[in-house]
């Protein structure tokens, strides 16, 4: 097996392979910031997978989110059929609003993909990995990217498509595409 499978056993069950090691990083990353900086990827093998090298231009970020649904504000006075219901369904993933967040935090660079990294009963935390746009599009096939703005904001990553629904085809999939409000105009 290579290096890069034996990374991979030891993050299928961190909390008893890494032990007090895994448990003092949770602990500190509840004290950071929600969003941070980082020299090196804390899952090599995952990261280089989804695409990240040890080049310039390369970044990473680990994007700490609140677990929990999205619930709506109390209302007041008065009856809305609309808000009966104060859960609201959020058709985003945590993965999907994490990368959107590091977007936002780093507005020069565009977000290649992501991957989540640890969770416990109050955080999600996943890592970003974004890419200076200039600079990367320069890379031998990584030339698509000078075109590419706002991947995170448009639905363009893996987390977004999965989202969006763009992984399913066939039977039951036939008004995804090419968006579920494009479908609903041509219908009218």
């Amino acid at each position: 097996m290579s290096m890069y499978k034996y990374l991979a056993d030891i993050y299928k069950k961190p909390k008893h392979n890494l032990g007090p090691i895994w448990m003092q990083r949770l602990i500190q990353w509840r004290r950071d910031p929600s969003i941070v900086r980082i020299d090196k990827p804390t899952r090599l093998d995952r990261a280089r997978s989804l695409g990240y090298k040890a080049k310039q231009g390369y970044i990473l970020a680990r994007v700490k989110l609140i677990r929990g649904g999205r619930k709506r504000p109390m209302f007041k006075s008065g009856r809305r059929s609309k808000h009966a219901r104060r859960w609201k369904i959020v058709g985003k993933s945590y993965k999907w609003v994490a990368e959107e967040r590091a977007a936002r935090k780093y507005p020069n660079c565009e977000v290649l993909n992501s991957y989540q990294i640890a969770v416990d009963g109050r955080y999600y935390w996943f890592e970003v990995i974004l890419v200076d746009r200039k600079q990367v599009s320069k890379y031998k096939g990584m030339e698509w990217l000078a075109k590419e703005k706002g991947r995170a904001f448009r639905g363009k990553t893996s987390a977004g498509k999965r989202s969006r629904g763009l992984y399913r085809k066939g039977k039951g999939a036939e008004k995804i595409r090419p968006s579920l409000r494009a479908k609903k105009r041509l219908a009218k």
